[in-house]
């Protein structure tokens, strides 16, 4: 008996999320798929820009100034208290919560993912971040930072793990011929979320905004609201292919790379190979590196060029007074977005150049230029060129978030595409991990720095060289990445029964397209694009219009 029989005889017991019903038949358009994983990833990706809702948090209960907590109000304290305001440091929590639950949600759940298919667990994942929203939003309303710290930190993070691994498998196995540019496709959607989560964030707190209200839970009430349709959109937009799928007219090079396996890795032994745990510390170094840029980006810039950032090249940052400290700290913030835009960029960038270079040798490009680069930048620092500096870092965010996207393609070619999203899920704590070293090792050095009376033009040249470091480690890594070893592969049987029950057609039978080619921009795949592509436009030009600041 086929399985497409086996379905007829069951299909009453069939959900609308269940991965059975997401098989795609003859004539469906693969190039769907990718919209509909954007969908998520912006959406999402919105934990990027939360930094935008922590000075209005801040006073809250003060409305044009923060209430002090009495000195004895600690942490802990914050969590409950209704006398006055958070502090920012408070609020700053959120991250580590977010992506120490995205990392620690992937991992645990990737593999339940794999069962479910994508529509599942991007369904739950858009419960998981706009409900945790609305309950950040009830904490807002009466002030409780737990309620804020459970909603979105705890239960967003969920959401979080789910919706970013929600598309990999799927994209590698839709597209066999550009793994790399595939999922470059979703995952620059996390980072361009903050581009456009941002401004609207910003835009919604100045319409709701009142004498008694600084308008931010009224913020995230209409944010879910709007992730929430676009969130249902993508879940429902998500299609896998029929097993054995192959694009029409496409089969595999003759001459097989040799870093690209034909066979496929079980989850329960892809961690006990070298390759996974190598691949862990190339993304962790690379992630740490960027990560720990990224989150000083905005200070750094303002103590290295301080009064040449307003035309007054002569003026050291400890001697500007509090009007030029907000002139260059808006002029600061157009760097951050310009770094945002190049980390968006270089994720369909370089996930896609890697399709031809290979993925070892992308990585091995990170490292090399990234170690340049950062070794180059106290000397453009101290020579006073602006764009140098700020030329140099934007090549480096698009390496981290070109790391972040290439990294799915090159599981895909170590342990084959049967396991990929929930292998992915497991790499993910390295990330978590990342989150920690980076700003740490940022953050700790320039307070050190600062201590003993470095001068803040020059306290981040150490942290420069020792994040050059990290990347040699990272280079280090990538160079004794070998193809996997043939005992770790599943036996055809053992893949064709794992594929038997979410099969369209006979999980035995030979590859082919059955009737759903290649795909193209048709009128329903242009208008899929233009859903997810005119918000990306809108967030590129409110990025470019304040960046031209940096250069005035």
């Amino acid at each position: 008996m086929s399985v497409a029989q086996d379905i007829g005889q069951v299909g009453g017991g069939i959900g609308l999320l269940d991965r059975e019903r997401t098989i795609a038949k003859a004539g469906f358009n693969r190039w769907l798929v990718p919209p509909a994983a954007l969908c998520i990833h912006l959406c999402i990706g919105m934990a990027y820009g939360f930094s935008v809702f922590w000075l209005p948090l801040s006073q809250a209960i003060g409305i044009t100034k923060p209430v002090a907590c009495a000195a004895d109000v600690g942490l802990i304290g914050s969590l409950f208290t209704t006398a006055c305001d958070w502090k920012v440091a408070d609020l700053g929590w959120m991250y580590t919560l977010f992506f120490v639950f995205l990392g620690s949600s992937a991992a645990i759940w990737g593999g339940w993912l794999e069962r479910v298919g994508p529509r599942k667990a991007a369904f739950v994942s858009t419960l998981c971040w706009c409900g945790g929203l609305l309950i950040s939003a009830l904490g807002i309303y009466w002030h409780q930072l737990w309620m804020m710290w459970l909603g979105s930190g705890v239960i967003g993070g969920i959401g979080l793990g789910l919706g970013y691994i929600s598309p990999v498998s799927t994209l590698v196995k839709w597209f066999p011929d550009r793994r790399g540019m595939a999922t470059g496709m979703a995952i620059m959607g996390f980072g361009g979320g903050a581009m456009i989560g941002s401004p609207l964030a910003d835009m919604l707190m100045n319409y709701f905004k009142t004498p008694a209200s600084v308008g931010v839970w009224q913020t995230f009430v209409a944010m879910a609201a709007i992730y929430f349709v676009f969130m249902m959109a993508g879940t429902f937009g998500y299609r896998v292919p029929p097993a054995n799928w192959r694009p029409d007219g496409w089969t595999p090079p003759a001459t097989q790379n040799a870093m690209i396996t034909s066979g496929h890795v079980h989850l329960q032994n892809a961690h006990k190979t070298k390759q996974f745990w190598l691949i862990w510390a190339v993304l962790c170094l690379n992630v740490s590196a960027g990560i720990g840029v990224l989150g000083m980006a905005s200070p750094m810039l303002q103590e290295i060029f301080a009064g040449k950032l307003i035309g007054q090249p002569e003026i050291g940052f400890a001697a500007l007074d509090a009007g030029q400290k907000t002139q260059i700290a808006t002029i600061a913030a157009a760097f951050v977005g310009l770094l945002s835009l190049f980390n968006i960029v270089g994720r369909f960038f370089w996930a896609s150049l890697s399709d031809k270079l290979g993925r070892k040798l992308t990585y091995a490009t990170f490292f090399g230029l990234g170690i340049l680069l950062y070794a180059l930048s106290p000397w453009a620092a101290h020579a006073g060129s602006l764009a140098l500096f700020v030329g140099f870092f934007c090549i480096i965010l698009s390496m981290y978030g070109g790391g972040f996207a290439t990294v799915p393609a090159y599981l895909a070619d170590m342990f084959g595409t049967q396991f990929v999203g929930a292998i992915h899920g497991r790499l993910l704590t390295a990330w978590s991990t990342a989150g920690i070293i980076g700003p740490v090792v940022v953050n700790y050095i320039r307070e050190a720095q600062i201590n003993a009376g470095v001068p803040r033009a020059q306290v981040y040249d150490r942290t420069m060289y020792i994040l050059a470091g990290m990347l040699v480690l990272g280079f280090l890594c990538n160079l004794l990445v070998r193809p996997v070893a043939a005992k770790w592969f599943m036996k055809d049987a053992e893949v064709a029964a794992l594929q038997k029950r979410s099969a369209s057609v006979d999980a035995t039978a030979h590859y082919g397209s059955y009737g759903i080619g290649k795909g193209g921009f048709d009128g329903t795949a242009l208008l899929a694009w233009a859903v997810v592509g005119l918000p990306i436009a809108w967030g590129v030009w409110i990025t470019l219009s304040k960046s031209l600041a940096l250069f005035r």
